[in-house]
Parts: C-alpha cells; structure tokens; sequence
C-alpha cells in the first residue's frame, strides 16, 4: 500500500489566529493535492514565552481546535496529525500537557498522545518540565495507512521508547518537533536516521524553522525517511508544505529480508 504523505514546516508565532490560519491553508494545498495524510509540527498554534496564553491555547482546544480540524479533515478527505498541542491537565501547579492528536479522515480523534520526556536544556536556558507534564503513556495507534507509532521532539532522544513502539508494531513513527537550531544541526537528522534503521520504520518528522522571539530559532529540515534510513524527503529553508510517498509492502521488504527484530536477543540487554 501507497500513502501520499505531506509535512509542514511552520514558523509559528504568539499569534494563534495567523498559525491557524496558515494550517487552513496548508490543509487546502493537502486537498488539492489530494494526499492520505498531513502532519504539523510540535506546538503548530503558539510558539511564545507567555505561559498565559498557552493556558488561552490550551482552552481552546475541545471548543474550537478539534472542531475545527476534525471538520478540516472531513472537508480534505485528509488525516491529520495535529503535531502538538496544549492540553490543560487536573493539577493546580498550572502544568499543561504537551499533546500530539491524530484525526482521521471522516473527523474523527483516533489517537492522542502526551509527551513523555521533557526538554530541561538547562545550558540554553530551557526548562520544559516547569510549564509542562510529562504523559504516562506511549500511543501505537492500527489504522488503515499502517500501524502509528507517536512521538513529540526531545523524545527522538531516546530510542528505548522507539523500539517501545517498534515492538508493538509500529510501521510510521511521527516526531513533530520545535528542534533547537543550536542541537538541531548535529543531532536532528543522525537521530531521525538512526531511529528509521534500527527500527526498519517509515519517520515523519515535521519541524518548526527559522526565529520566533528572542534567541528561539527552530533548525528545520521537516524530513520523511524510510526504513532503510534514506532521506525520501526534506524541506528547505522557508514555511510550507513538503511531500513524498511511504510504501508500506517496502517496509515489509526491508523487515523480510534483514529481520532486525527476530534477530534481537533482549534477555542479553538486561
């Protein structure tokens, strides 16, 4: 089976209005084009400082968000994954979750997953863990393009939680990402190439690109690789809407003829 697959590369800003309007639009070139799926980035409908207007984000999310994009969906006959956004949580510390959502084509929510691991880049001056809590659960969702592993940014770091979701037979992993440009040009696409290879699956990475306040600048390079860890796809330097093709009988070529996994011998790891 063969997916047209689009990844959008955004640079989005504290205006909730302009980044959702761009993703309209980045939905309707999806119809147009008349892909199987569309993927955006980490945090797609604020990337700002204001801890406060996250929360004003968050608030927005059952009552006009996923209306919205499930409607968005159903108009572009176009899976969505909404790549991340703030989800408010039960507790009174003001934490928000961090949360990728993964609507289907007729509307509906089919999955929705809360970043586990937190981005506490003390040396840069980051400290995700304040403002946000970590989720409790991985997310492998059976779906008609092929079985969906889930994935936010700094978890691309570690690979246990990959082979987590490999295991449970994941075939497409997606990282949507806010990757630092600093880490980002030594670590973004080694890390995406590894993950492809040794898990023999399909990675769908958009990223945010280029500066949005202050000294945050995103390193971009919105990529799709396959499980062979060629690069099938990867955005230039500007916003805007990157496609390829996954070939999910190629994935199952690539498991028959090297199977990594029967071949794993983990009683030896512990």
């Amino acid at each position: 089976m063969v997916i047209d697959v689009g990844i959008v590369q955004m640079n989005s800003s504290e205006s909730y209005e302009d980044n959702l309007a761009f993703s309209e639009q980045m939905v309707a070139e999806a119809a147009e084009r008349k892909l199987n799926l569309l993927a955006f980035p980490e945090t797609f409908l604020y990337v700002g400082n204001d801890h406060s207007a996250k929360h004003g984000v968050a608030e927005k999310l059952e009552t006009d968000i996923l209306p919205r994009f499930s409607q968005l969906a159903k108009q572009s006959n176009c899976a969505l994954l909404l790549g991340s956004v703030y989800e408010t949580t039960d507790e009174n510390s003001g934490r928000l979750f961090n949360t990728s959502i993964f609507i289907d084509r007729d509307g509906k929510e089919k999955a929705r997953y809360r970043k586990i691991h937190m981005c506490d880049a003390v040396p840069l001056g980051y400290l995700e863990s304040a403002g946000i809590k970590p989720g409790s659960e991985t997310v492998v969702l059976d779906h008609e393009l092929g079985r969906l592993g889930f994935s936010i940014c700094y978890d691309l770091r570690f690979p246990d939680l990959f082979r987590s979701l490999s295991d449970k037979g994941a075939e497409i992993i997606f990282v949507p990402a806010a990757f630092f440009l600093h880490t980002g040009k030594h670590h973004w696409l080694p890390l995406l190439i590894a993950r492809a290879i040794e898990n023999q699956v399909y990675i769908v990475a958009p990223n945010q690109w280029g500066k949005h306040y202050g000294d945050r600048i995103s390193y971009g390079s919105s990529v799709i690789i396959d499980p062979w860890g060629s690069i099938l796809c990867c955005a230039p330097e500007r916003v805007g809407l990157t496609l390829s093709r996954i070939d999910i009988d190629y994935l199952r070529q690539v498991r028959s003829n090297m199977p990594l996994h029967t071949h794993r011998r983990p009683e030896l790891y512990v």
